[in-house]
């Protein structure tokens, strides 16, 4: 299947490194962050999921719960949890999916439906694919997909501005400018074209800055 930002995350049943888990009722009401790697004992991988251990605490200040996703098996993920603790400084404090099946991997799209064979004989290359994070919020839906090339580390500081900002935007009727919650940048949000001067002086009593009849900054408003 395919979907698209809004669409409700596809549920699941899967087996972890912390026990079977049903996806929404694992998720509950708090905000979701999936991401997927095509295979164990992998470089890149490695130093993912130990750094995204390593800023946990991050997230949970965020009512954000962390759920990775590897093409392999889960007694695999238990080995390869210690390597990345002594490589890293951190193991894994968050279940893996042992998607042995492919069945997450098929459902988020992230594989082809006629990908088969045994997940112990397919390389990270026929997997390259299942390198995404998924912004899931407490409704079940999506709102974010970052897609990321093998090679190529993801910025895991963008994923945490990215949920403030979904966070933000979801509470109020703003958006988030270029570069907001990068450090040094204006923490001022752009108000929703949707409210007029009025309705937007009585919700921002900040004040608004008219820049244009389109754009009207306010501070942050929480």
């Amino acid at each position: 299947m395919s979907f698209q930002l809004g669409d409700t995350a596809p549920d699941f049943e899967a087996d972890t490194t912390e026990g079977k888990i049903s996806f929404h009722k694992w998720l509950g009401d708090s905000w979701g962050v999936l991401f997927s790697h095509p295979k164990d004992f992998t470089p890149i991988c490695t130093t993912e999921l130990g750094f995204m251990a390593g800023i946990k605490g991050e997230f949970d200040k965020r009512n954000a719960k962390i759920l990775a996703v590897s093409v392999d098996s889960v007694e695999d993920h238990t080995k390869w949890a210690v390597d990345i603790g002594n490589t890293q400084g951190t193991a894994p404090n968050y279940p893996i999916i042992g998607d042995i099946d492919l069945n997450v991997a098929k459902l988020y799209n992230m594989l082809p439906a006629g990908a088969s064979g045994d997940v112990a004989k397919r390389t990270p290359v026929d997997n390259q694919t299942v390198r995404n994070v998924f912004l899931i919020d407490p409704d079940k839906k999506v709102r974010l997909i970052l897609i990321y090339p093998m090679s190529v580390g993801r910025n895991f500081n963008e994923i945490l501005r990215t949920l403030d900002a979904l966070q933000l935007t979801s509470e109020f009727k703003v958006g988030t400018p270029a570069n907001w919650g990068v450090e040094g940048a204006s923490r001022d949000v752009a108000v929703s074209a949707a409210l007029s001067d009025d309705d937007a002086q009585k919700l921002f009593p900040k004040g608004i800055k008219k820049l244009t009849s389109y754009l009207r900054m306010t501070p942050d408003p929480r």
